[in-house]
């Protein structure tokens, strides 16, 4: 039974500069979100960053808004909260596959996303995993984002320059 597991958790990283968050929440259960909102506030305080908290209508939205938010915006990093429960049709499905993959795409393209969008087959387990006193999933995702952030930062001051050098009589 995946609750009675103990996990490694990382230590939350140290930052020279303020990080800015974006938390992106879709408030379909109202309940379950207000927990997950709660939980990663908590933990993005506890690193020190700022922290804006945006809803949107469901998790299919979510990554379209991280997406404009990521271009229009300076936010280092996105915390992507809400759940998904199952139901009678395979709506369910589609809208766990179709938002994990658009974060995934935006991580890939280098936004730092934490992902805490549940995806659960009934109310009572989305409420263990998102009670800030319990499995804390918001609180997970907003420390993956700043754990993203930390290496985004760290690898950003190096360069591997673009594959030449130039000519030695230019290297004055």
């Amino acid at each position: 039974m995946a609750g009675s597991e103990t996990h490694y958790t990382l230590p939350l990283p140290v930052f020279d500069r303020a990080v800015k968050l974006l938390v992106v929440v879709a408030p379909y259960y109202k309940d379950i979100a207000d927990d997950l909102v709660a939980g990663a506030c908590a933990v993005a305080h506890d690193a020190g960053a700022d922290i804006d908290v945006i809803e949107v209508p469901g998790a299919l939205e979510i990554p379209s808004a991280i997406a404009m938010a990521g271009r229009m915006t300076d936010y280092d990093g996105f915390v992507a909260l809400g759940c998904v429960i199952r139901g009678e049709t395979t709506h369910y499905d589609t809208v766990c596959n179709d938002s994990s993959r658009g974060l995934m795409m935006l991580g890939l393209q280098g936004a730092c996303v934490g992902n805490g969008i549940l995806t659960v087959e009934n109310r009572e387990q989305a409420v263990v995993r998102a009670d800030p006193a319990g499995q804390n999933k918001g609180g997970g995702a907003a420390a993956a984002a700043l754990h993203l952030v930390a290496l985004s930062r760290k690898w950003a001051r190096q360069t591997k320059g673009m594959g030449f050098r130039p000519a030695a009589s230019e290297q004055t």
